[in-house]
């Protein structure tokens, strides 16, 4: 309906009952496409009041905040008081937020309208939108295929636009991947640059709250809207929040990096290696140094990746046990123990299960230091490598995924080809950089795939511009 934020703004100045038309035009793409299943519940009487709200607001010459009337999704792990929150897990099933998440209560201070909440992968965990206990999300460009995950609902809700924008998580990819599989621009800020309280936890040293846009543009509106420092979240930065949407050039030229292991790697497919090959040589012909490094520890980033992240997820997900809130099993059982292990075992989905059992596994006796402990040294080697490079480089560009958007079902019985689709997007949250999928390219077979832009920590203001450039070529 709007091309942008500001395009919108501009029909607003001149249309005294826009939000409500609005919204009532987001509603009816929802309804006639619940088939792609992207939505687990629509807030349409708050939606339609807020927009009646702000239409008042407006036509009395008010002040007006950024995203006025702009009309926002939410994946199903992020708290919206007074509205129901399960992270797509029978588990939570029926479970009401009883306060607002940071980034929640940002954007309505800022007048967005908050439309829905979108599915996704059970607890964020998964790589296709297919772990959810409301069933597969579907790709809008083509049914038959996943929208990859977890944020797969939050994607598709941009992609076909049923919301303008949409806020996901990102633990290891799941917001740059889908954003990648539906064509749009998936960005993960700095680790601690959004507040992650109200944001149902996987990883806590690895989540991260991420924007769905149309563009770059939008984008970085919304992050200056939703981050900055919160007095209910520790590990949220207290550096100043720049005008991203202020501040954003496309005049520059820039030293970017490629990991060559990352180009040549054998699981990427070939013509998306071509064609970043190819395009990685226009942007030095436009005057930008482009130049290799090396990167041995590329095949180690998955298993030091899912070693930890699995960790924290044991620890994490032991408070969903069935006595304070949420699923409970049937009271056919004899002790408190026997409670917990059918509440669990009926709560969660195959996957959660799995991560959990791993993450259990890896942090018990006699092998914590063999795995945990190792892992912990990987990332810090990891680290390590990020500093160095960017000693000498702006941004590192790398694929989002080893391929197009797959076939639902087509991985579903293998996880490890499943966790292999993480393979580019897992650096930038093991070393906490910001990053930015930038949908640039077709395939032959028709569906979409972009570039994978890494930036300083903190320096997203460069890396949106850098994107921003990318944009426009």
């Amino acid at each position: 309906m709007f091309s942008s934020i500001q395009n919108y703004h501009s029909f607003l100045a001149t249309n005294p009952t826009g939000c409500s038309e609005t919204v009532e035009h987001y509603l009816a793409k929802i309804e006639a496409q619940k088939h792609l299943n992207a939505f687990v519940e629509t807030f349409a009487d708050d939606a339609r009041q807020q927009a009646k709200t702000l239409d008042t607001k407006r036509n009395a010459g008010e002040p007006l905040g950024k995203l006025h009337g702009v009309v926002v999704s939410i994946k199903d792990v992020i708290c919206y008081k007074g509205h129901k929150v399960t992270a797509s897990s029978k588990i939570l099933e029926n479970y009401t937020a009883v306060y607002n998440a940071t980034a929640v209560e940002k954007l309505l201070k800022e007048d967005a309208i908050i439309i829905g909440r979108n599915n996704c992968d059970e607890f964020a965990m998964g790589s296709s939108s297919e772990n959810s206990f409301y069933g597969n999300i579907k790709n809008g460009l083509n049914e038959t295929l996943v929208p990859g995950g977890s944020s797969g609902g939050s994607a598709v809700a941009v992609q076909m636009g049923m919301s303008m924008v949409s806020l996901g998580s990102d633990t290891g990819g799941s917001v740059r991947q889908p954003a990648d599989f539906c064509g749009i621009v998936g960005l993960k800020p700095t680790y601690g640059r959004i507040s992650r309280y109200g944001l149902i936890a996987y990883a806590s040293s690895f989540d991260q709250i991420g924007i769905f846009a149309n563009s770059v543009d939008d984008a970085a509106l919304v992050l200056e809207v939703i981050a900055g420092t919160d007095d209910f979240d520790s590990t949220a930065s207290l550096q100043e929040v720049p005008n991203y949407s202020e501040q954003l050039t496309t005049d520059k030229k820039y030293r970017f990096v490629y990991f060559r292991q990352a180009i040549e790697h054998p699981g990427l497919d070939k013509e998306m290696a071509a064609t970043i090959q190819s395009y990685i040589q226009k942007l030095k012909d436009d005057g930008h140094i482009v130049e290799p490094v090396e990167f041995d520890l590329l095949d180690e980033t998955i298993p030091t990746y899912y070693v930890l992240t699995t960790a924290e997820a044991s620890s994490n997900l032991s408070r969903f046990d069935g006595v304070k809130y949420g699923y409970r099993a049937a009271d056919n059982f004899n002790s408190l123990q026997e409670m917990y292990k059918k509440t669990r075992s009926e709560g969660f989905g195959k996957e959660v299960q799995r991560r959990i059992m791993l993450g259990t596994f890896v942090l018990s006796e006699g092998y914590f230091d063999a795995y945990y402990t190792k892992a912990q040294q990987v990332r810090q080697m990891l680290c390590n490598t990020t500093n160095e490079v960017f000693k000498n480089y702006d941004a590192i560009l790398s694929p989002t995924v080893p391929s197009t958007a797959f076939k639902i079902g087509a991985k579903s019985n293998d996880s490890v080809a499943m966790y292999l689709a993480d393979l580019y997007t897992v650096f930038s949250n093991l070393v906490g950089i910001p990053a930015i999928c930038v949908p640039l390219f077709k395939h032959s077979n028709g569906m979409p795939f972009g570039l994978q832009v890494m930036g300083k920590h903190f320096k997203e203001t460069e890396m949106l511009s850098m994107a921003k450039s990318l944009e426009k070529k």
